[in-house]
C-alpha cells in the first residue's frame, strides 16, 4: 500500500486504470484498496494545489507559531480542537523546539491576520505567546515548484 499512497500522495487525479498499470494489479484491486484506505481514515482527503498568485484572489498567508500551557485534563489536544474550528485556519501542529502549536491560516489581508492573533488566538486560555510570520513568496509546496521563471543566463555586470 505504501506505494499506492506514494503515487497518490504526487497525483490523486489518477484513474484506477492508470494505478492498476502502474502497480501491475487490476483497477477492481485498486479501487478496493482506496477504499479500503479511505475508511481508515488513512486517505483524508483530496484537493488540488493551487497556486493563488496567479489568479484574482488576493490572500495573505501566515504561519503562527504558539507558546500553551497544557491543560491538565486535554493536554494540547484541548487548545488545537478550538483553533482547528476557526474558518481561517489551514492546519495546527503540534511541534518540538520552542514552541507547542505551529497554525496556517489565511486572510484577505495582513491586517485580518493580526487582528485573528489579537482577538481570537492570542486570549485564548493556555496561549502564553505567539509569533507570526508571513509568507511572501512560496518557492516549493508538497513536492511541487511553484516558481517557473526562466534564470537569466547572462553575466551580471
Amino acid at each position: 500500500m505504501d506505494k499506492l499512497l506514494k503515487i497518490l500522495a504526487k497525483d490523486a487525479r489518477l484513474t484506477n486504470a492508470q494505478l492498476a498499470a502502474m502497480l501491475n494489479t487490476t483497477e477492481a484491486d485498486v479501487a478496493e484498496r482506496i477504499a479500503t484506505l479511505e475508511k481508515a481514515g488513512v486517505i483524508r482527503g483530496y484537493q488540488a494545489l493551487v497556486d493563488w498568485d496567479k489568479t484574482d484572489r488576493e490572500l495573505v498567508t501566515a504561519e503562527i507559531n504558539l507558546k500553551i500551557a497544557p491543560s491538565k485534563e486535554t493536554g494540547f489536544d484541548g487548545i488545537a480542537e478550538i483553533i482547528m474550528s476557526f474558518d481561517e485556519v489551514e492546519s495546527v501542529s503540534l511541534m518540538s523546539g520552542g514552541y507547542d502549536l505551529s497554525v496556517i491560516i489565511t486572510g484577505r489581508s495582513f491586517k485580518d491576520v493580526a487582528m485573528f492573533v489579537a482577538k481570537r488566538l492570542s486570549p485564548l486560555d493556555g496561549v502564553l505567546s505567539t509569533a507570526t510570520h508571513f509568507v511572501l513568496k512560496r518557492y516549493k509546496e508538497r513536492g511541487v515548484l511553484f516558481t517557473n521563471e526562466e534564470k537569466d543566463e547572462r553575466g551580471q555586470v
